[in-house]
């Protein structure tokens, strides 16, 4: 069987019109999730009176049920299609918006919370393996990199826009503002092709029935690999990506509130800056990590990431935050890549989707942790807190890097998925 919609020729262009789609449909989603990420906080300090502990609380609902929901979707869109999971995790994340306003206060918006990141989970997932489906076999890598400008594209310009939206408006337009960015991404993706992604079976049942009679049972260990929710390949880099991760729940829920202390009117210009700066660096030098390998790689972006944090927590001025974020995201946009390499090295290619499903959701793990975490240590002390937290969880993750990882990447010959936002 092939898949419907995957280049034939690995010299093909992966710019083609279903290309340009899943892009423009991924950063109209993006903006809305990025609108979201200046305005919660602060709807949940001056309209809900919480504090740190329940910042985190709320921001860190998001990732807990994209976590849980991740291997299940990859499934359901290897069954029913990629278009699915883009259309309707968008749709679902729009209405969970919507619903962030209504009367109940902390506990009625982490439930929507829940319920957007389950969302989450799909839109992701059918947008990232939709631009790994349209590349061709050596041109993946290429793929991945466009596609990020879609992830931090909107993870740039949204923040500004909900933060001009809170500040002039309140939090209900801005609700309305993220939900119809994330609407316009469901009806791009209605573009797409039905059936993109999915095996394609011949017209001939009997040929397909007896295809199905004649083909061997599978092997003990590629058996035992489907029925795994845990791949060992990708626990011990995952563990890292944790670690290293747990600081974005930090920048993203607390920068919005840490403005104020330090006299910046607005949050939106440092969100910006760290997004163009991941987003430069990922398609500028998108073969850095390959350069420096699944040992080095790491290494590198965990003391960026660290020595970023830590600036931002220990010098509380305007100069000390716009510094600290450049460094912060050279880190960030340096880790996931990095640590993407030894999960393959690590893994058969018969199981290789199964490890990177499993490194991936660490990513969800470390927000749904690191937040909540990191808002008990704001509340037991003020905003930069949060940011010397994250610096030395990233620090930590150096002690679980394997230093025996290979210093110098081989090729990868299987999609590599891009990027998730923070990562």
């Amino acid at each position: 069987m092939t898949v419907t919609g995957a280049p034939a020729s690995a010299t093909a262009r992966p710019f083609n019109r279903d290309f340009v789609v899943v892009v423009s449909a991924a950063l109209s989603y993006f903006v809305g999730l990025g609108i979201l990420a200046p305005v919660l906080p602060r709807y949940i300090e001056d309209t809900l009176d919480g504090g740190g502990t329940e910042v985190g609380i709320a921001v860190g609902a998001f990732a807990v049920t994209a976590a849980l929901l991740r291997p299940w979707v990859g499934r359901q869109g290897d069954r029913r299609g990629r278009r699915i999971l883009l259309v309707g995790g968008a749709s679902v994340a729009a209405v969970a918006t919507l619903g962030y306003g209504l009367p109940g206060g902390l506990a009625m918006l982490v439930l929507f919370r829940l319920l957007a990141g389950a969302g989450e989970a799909a839109a992701f997932v059918g947008a990232a393996t939709t631009a790994q489906d349209l590349a061709p076999p050596g041109r993946r890598g290429q793929a991945a990199s466009l596609f990020s400008i879609s992830v931090y594209g909107g993870l740039s310009f949204g923040p500004v826009l909900g933060d001009w939206i809170y500040r002039h408006h309140g939090p209900g337009w801005a609700w309305a503002a993220a939900a119809a960015f994330s609407l316009l991404g469901a009806a791009i993706a209605l573009l797409l092709p039905a059936r993109l992604g999915m095996p394609e079976l011949p017209d001939d049942t009997t040929s397909v029935l007896g295809a199905v009679r004649a083909r061997p049972p599978a092997a003990p260990s590629e058996a035992m690999g489907r029925r795994r929710w845990v791949h060992p390949a990708g626990l011990r880099p995952g563990i890292v990506l944790a670690l290293g991760a747990a600081g974005y729940a930090g920048f993203s829920a607390f920068v919005p509130l840490y403005v104020d202390d330090i006299g910046i009117e607005s949050a939106g210009p440092v969100f910006f800056e760290y997004g163009m700066i991941v987003l430069t660096v990922r398609v500028l030098a998108s073969r850095l990590p390959d350069v420096l390998g699944a040992r080095r790689g790491p290494i590198v972006a965990l003391v960026l990431q660290a020595a970023g944090l830590c600036l931002m927590g220990s010098v509380a001025s305007p100069v000390g935050l716009y510094v600290s974020t450049a460094i912060y995201a050279a880190g960030v946009s340096l880790l996931y890549p990095s640590l993407f390499l030894a999960v393959l090295d690590a893994a058969p290619a018969a199981e290789r989707s199964q490890s990177i499903a499993t490194f991936t959701m660490f990513f969800d793990v470390s927000q749904g942790i690191g937040a909540p975490l990191l808002g008990v240590i704001v509340s037991l002390t003020d905003n930069r807190g949060a940011f010397i937290g994250g610096g030395l969880l990233s620090a930590a993750g150096l002690l679980f890097h394997r230093r025996d990882a290979p210093s110098v990447a081989g090729p990868v010959a299987e999609p590599c998925p891009p990027p998730e936002p923070g990562q």
